[in-house]
């Protein structure tokens, strides 16, 4: 008689490790949201209405007073949301979660409570050693809004200031274009009988593609430059039309250059951003032309490229204007800050649906990725190579 054939496989039989399911708790959130003191940020990571939804879910908000202002919201909007308005500072910074847009600075970090969560932008190429070695001290955990990931394996921030500082640059230069000094008078849009402004844009990404969007819907000629083919087969896509697309090629730029009224560059390296036109490519550009470099926080791809502020915005160099602000979108506060709410506010609610953030990013990859100081502990490769500081892998550190 044949033995009977068991229903299992042999490794089936095998003794297994259980899976024991992470319990999701729901827990009160104190959040803390201070005035910024950056030079020229006027943005507010949170607009009243995401106040209002997050304290009706049982959570409690501290902001300094007139944190959100010069973003267009008033203290009365903010303690009528249901947060309490404080003078004191320490008062802010002593909250368990601190929100900021912009990374806090040294003398800020002393105020915050050890073990407290800062989630604010790193900007890592301008911290120094010293920020880092005090999160280390006072065992602080940061996540940093721009590095955080979404289910579609993009950077939701990063693509939405994007977005901003491309609109923005195409505005920005249709001003200076009548309003900057030895501007040339263009006026941006297709007037019957006239020329219309021509435009390059060097980079296909999402800062490029928002910048032709704004160009094409005013009427401009635009040629794109990228030595990605995928990137610029993608852009004419997304925006539906055909466009004059090229890889940056000097002979093919510095036509283009000869002839355009603005340029824009929009082009990203790993590090720094590449030097795309030389010093004597600018010189052949037209008297009165305009050159808005957006990727100036990254060195700029423009030779000529001088940092500026929104104070004083231009100068001119070879008889072109240029803009060369590194926070566009501090431009435009109201507007940043209401996209930036827009996406801190839905995380805010699940950190708090999975009992604060240390249970979150267990569950969710994208929040994990924003995550870069664990307990005073440095989890993030990038900041390591950075600043040659040991770093130690969080998945062993949470799980």
């Amino acid at each position: 008689m044949s033995k009977p054939k068991s229903p299992f496989t042999k490794a089936q039989l095998l003794p297994q490790e259980e899976t024991l399911e992470i319990a999701r708790q729901k827990g009160e959130l104190f959040i803390g949201i201070p005035r910024e003191a950056y030079f020229q940020e006027k943005r507010i990571c949170l607009t009243p209405d995401a106040v209002n939804t997050i304290v009706n879910n049982g959570h409690r908000i501290i902001i300094e007073r007139g944190a959100g202002l010069e973003a267009g919201f008033t203290d009365r909007e903010y303690s009528e949301a249901g947060a309490k308005i404080t003078n004191d500072t320490k008062e802010v910074f002593g909250c368990p979660i601190i929100l900021k847009v912009e990374p806090p600075t040294l003398d800020e970090l002393k105020m915050i409570k050890a073990k407290s969560t800062v989630i604010s932008a790193l900007q890592l190429k301008t911290r120094k050693r010293a920020y880092f070695e005090t999160l280390a001290k006072k065992k602080i955990t940061a996540l940093a809004f721009e590095f955080i990931k979404d289910n579609d394996n993009s950077f939701p921030m990063v693509r939405a200031l994007s977005e901003l500082a491309g609109t923005a640059s195409i505005l920005i230069a249709s001003e200076l274009m009548v309003n900057a000094e030895r501007s040339n008078g263009l006026l941006f849009g297709n007037i019957s009988g006239v020329s219309p402004v021509e435009v390059v844009v060097i980079g296909a990404g999402t800062v490029g593609e928002f910048a032709i969007r704004s160009a094409l819907g005013l009427g401009a000629n635009v040629r794109v430059f990228d030595n990605s083919i995928t990137k610029l087969r993608r852009i004419q896509a997304n925006v539906g039309r055909i466009l004059h697309t090229s890889t940056i090629q000097e002979k093919n730029l510095t036509k283009s250059l000869m002839r355009c009224d603005v340029a824009i560059g929009a082009i990203r390296g790993v590090n720094r951003s590449p030097i795309v036109v030389s010093e004597e490519m600018v010189q052949k550009m037209k008297k009165g032309s305009v050159i808005i470099d957006v990727c100036v926080d990254m060195g700029g791809c423009f030779e000529t490229t001088e940092m500026t502020t929104h104070d004083k915005p231009t100068f001119i160099k070879h008889d072109v204007i240029h803009y060369g602000v590194p926070n566009i979108p501090a431009r435009y506060p109201k507007t940043a800050s209401l996209s930036i709410s827009n996406i801190f506010s839905p995380y805010i609610l699940e950190i708090a649906e999975n009992g604060g953030l240390e249970n979150a990013i267990r569950f969710d990859h994208g929040l994990r990725q924003g995550l870069y100081f664990y307990r005073g502990i440095l989890t993030n490769k990038a900041v390591s190579d950075w600043f040659d500081i040991p770093y130690s892998d969080l998945n062993l550190l949470i799980f």
